[in-house]
């Protein structure tokens, strides 16, 4: 499996509250527990946008949750390695 970000496009997405993220969030893992090769790590939530990070076998499968779920999936980008303060000590 792969890992990938999830850049969503959502207006308004900073100003959601406690239940409308509980709400999204519920129905994402109702679609995931339909779908395998697949699994949410961990969302941030912005002004306008959510990233997202995912482990997939395959950006498709990133997509297809996405339409089950009817959530924007504008941009699906492969994780090629990661970098933290620790990496430039």
């Amino acid at each position: 499996m792969g890992r990938y970000v999830i850049e969503r496009e959502l207006p308004g997405a900073g100003e959601l509250d406690e239940q409308q993220l509980h709400d999204i969030s519920a129905r994402s893992n109702e679609v995931l527990a339909g779908m395998s090769d697949i699994e949410w790590v961990q969302s941030w939530v912005t002004d306008d946008k959510l990233y997202c990070v995912y482990d997939a076998a395959n950006p498709e499968d990133i997509a297809e949750h996405a339409r089950q779920g009817g959530f924007p999936c504008d941009r699906v980008s492969p994780v090629t390695g990661t970098i933290s303060p620790e990496t430039g000590r």
